[in-house]
């Protein structure tokens, strides 16, 4: 029997991603239409000559399609980049696993120091290049973070992994000497209450018999901590009870308590119902309850009805995982632990990362001109009221459901490019971002289960027989003996080559029928 207990909320889900809720200017002009047929049909006609229609018609068609495009343009691009970043994730994680050797030489200790075996210094050398991998998976999650305006490092998805950073350590002394004016933190921890941290003290800053510096030294996501966001209790967590991927990352116990991976808008009355925005200060004086949950909701839609673009983010933490991934560049070089060539390829897959990072900030932070969406919107505006005054005289009362028709097809795309030209939140037609860091994940995790080894380990395998289909002896009988091991038997095995090619030939094309 199929079970029907789920499908509500996946139909409500569905009907949520389409913009069917959002073009609420339906009402209006169906409004509109049956005014005026029912003034020409009783009164006085208002119907007007068409000759207008058919060149503002075709206007408004392209330029809303020019829209349209635009939009969809941003979301592809988006997508492009998120696949590079995939792509030289892997790249990177390849070099570091595969390239960078575990055999290391012992460094030069001090005196009475204790010598460490090579065992240990082959252990050490895998937990290196292991952290490492992590930090090129913390990337990715850093960057869809920093996407959605969500700043800091203080998440359940992403404080495992730069944890042990010196930027990020509360509580440690810097070797850098300007970290010191960033107090006990480096990145913005969530405040529970919904107030900023309190300044750094003389203990923190490791400097007695003086106070923290003042704010306005601060960098200006710290400063941004005086206005903080609401408060992330408040904020729901949507997720499937036995999904839980964050469960596979290191567990480290935080000063703080971490947000989570996830931190969508709180879903409201008003989402499903815009046209009631106008409305809705009305509703926050009917009680304090009401208010308080409005007022958590209602900064991620504007009085128009549209859901507002995060604010720019100051915090960027993805730039700095890159500057630890080339301080890690420098340290091989330095140490002689990658060849030349090797190295090229490593910065150059940086350099990819540090291109999208910059790509996609650019995507985010430039929407489409404001007098542009503004002008056009005016220009839908005026053509879908004057419509019904210009077709009541070819359709009479079939003017109301055409001019329903026609603002439903306008509108539907004007807001469809709306929705999608900002494909990094948390809306059902965004980009998944969730999706895409756990598919890192997984390709980091994968890498590091690699072994590297000989390849003779597995090519002299009875399972193996890489001269078929002529010669299907096995790899293991050809060693052991076979006439390839005579006199003339590398002539004999261009032969047998030759011969693949001609039967793989000849089986692997279609032959047209007489």
């Amino acid at each position: 029997m199929v079970r029907l207990s789920g499908y509500p909320k996946w139909l409500l889900k569905k009907f949520n991603a389409t913009v069917i809720n959002d073009i609420w200017q339906l009402l209006f002009f169906t409004v509109v239409a049956t005014m005026v047929c029912l003034v020409s049909e009783f009164r006085v006609s208002l119907g007007i000559s068409p000759q207008m229609l058919t060149v503002l018609g075709t206007i408004l068609g392209l330029v809303v399609s020019f829209r349209t495009s635009s939009a969809y343009d941003r979301y592809w691009e988006g997508r492009k980049l998120w696949s590079t970043i995939a792509l030289s994730s892997r790249q990177l994680a390849q070099i570091i696993w595969i390239h960078v050797p575990s055999e290391r030489k012992k460094p030069e200790l001090p005196e009475g120091s204790k010598q460490l075996t090579p065992n240990e210094l082959r252990i050490r050398a895998m937990l290196e290049k292991r952290t490492m991998i992590n930090l090129v998976q913390a990337y990715s999650v850093s960057m869809k973070h920093f996407l959605r305006g969500e700043t800091g490092i203080f998440y359940e998805d992403l404080y495992p992994l730069v944890a042990f950073l010196p930027r990020f350590v509360p509580g440690t002394t810097q070797q850098n000497p300007l970290d010191n004016n960033y107090g006990p933190y480096a990145s913005p921890p969530p405040q529970a209450d919904g107030g900023a941290p309190p300044p750094a003290t003389a203990a923190e800053n490791g400097k007695p018999g003086q106070t923290g510096p003042d704010v306005d030294q601060l960098p200006l996501w710290y400063q941004s901590l005086r206005h903080p966001p609401p408060p992330f209790k408040k904020r729901p967590i949507t997720r499937a009870k036995t999904f839980e991927p964050e469960k596979v990352l290191p567990t480290i116990n935080a000063d703080v308590q971490l947000r989570p991976a996830r931190n969508p808008p709180k879903t409201s009355i008003w989402n499903f119902l815009p046209f009631l925005i106008p409305f809705r200060w009305l509703a926050k004086k009917l009680s304090r309850r009401v208010r308080a949950a409005i007022s958590s909701s209602g900064e991620e839609r504007s009085i128009s009805g549209k859901v507002r673009k995060p604010p720019k983010v100051e915090s960027n933490v993805p730039v700095e995982i890159t500057l630890f991934l080339s301080s890690y560049l420098s340290f091989l070089l330095k140490n002689g632990l990658l060849q030349a060539a090797l190295a090229t390829a490593y910065s150059n897959q940086l350099q990819s990362l540090q291109d999208c990072t910059m790509s996609l900030e650019r995507v985010r932070n430039t929407p489409i001109p404001f007098a542009y969406q503004v002008h056009l919107r005016m220009s839908i505006w005026i053509y879908l009221i004057l419509l019904p005054f210009e077709i009541y005289s070819s359709f009479k009362w079939i003017t109301i459901p055409m001019t329903l028709f026609a603002s439903f097809l306008i509108i539907g795309f004007l807001e469809i490019g709306q929705e999608i030209e900002r494909p990094f939140d948390y809306q059902e037609n965004d980009l998944d971002l969730d999706g895409f860091c756990l598919g890192i994940q997984r390709d980091m995790h994968e890498i590091c289960a690699h072994i590297v080894n000989d390849p003779m380990d597995f090519v002299l395998s009875s399972l193996n027989q890489p001269l078929a289909p002529v010669d299907r002896t096995d790899a293991l009988s050809v060693m052991r003996g076979s006439q390839y091991l005579q006199d003339g038997g590398v002539t004999s095995l261009r032969k047998t080559l030759l011969q693949n090619w001609q039967q793989v030939n000849e089986a692997t094309r279609d032959r047209e029928i007489v």
